[in-house]
């Protein structure tokens, strides 16, 4: 049974420009320590590829507070959740801490589509009930 759907469009050049007014303080504000960790790797890499990965993950957040039902009130905040890729390269979520705590009791779960291309990123985000009576 479905509980929430989310979903969020974020405009690539608005990632750079919050990047050049706060430098990587932004970066660190929006993503999980394993996803600023892939972030900065990529961005060394190719400085696109960088920032296309901070607007998919800071609109997989906006998406799954949207998919709860809460926004950004507690318990969700930018590092409750984190959008991580499995083995096969599939988006995961990976909700922590109170977050994680919140879902659990609830019984919920979550799946996640991100994609971007030049100028925009997406994200999808649909929670169910893990166990639906």
């Amino acid at each position: 049974m479905i509980y929430g759907i989310g979903t969020d469009i974020v405009q690539i050049s608005r990632m750079q420009e919050a990047i050049a007014r706060n430098g990587e303080r932004f970066a660190e504000k929006i993503l999980g320590p394993e996803e600023l960790a892939i972030y900065r790797e990529r961005k060394a890499l190719v400085e696109a590829r960088g920032l296309r990965y901070l607007a998919t993950r800071f609109a997989a957040k906006e998406a799954f507070s949207k998919a709860v039902g809460m926004g950004m009130r507690d318990p969700m905040n930018w590092h409750a959740m984190q959008t991580l890729n499995n083995d096969h390269g599939q988006p995961q979520v990976q909700p922590n801490g109170n977050m994680l705590t919140w879902m659990q009791e609830r019984g919920l779960k979550a799946s996640i589509s991100v994609s971007d291309e030049t100028d925009y990123a997406i994200a999808f985000v649909i929670i169910e009930l893990n166990n639906p009576c």
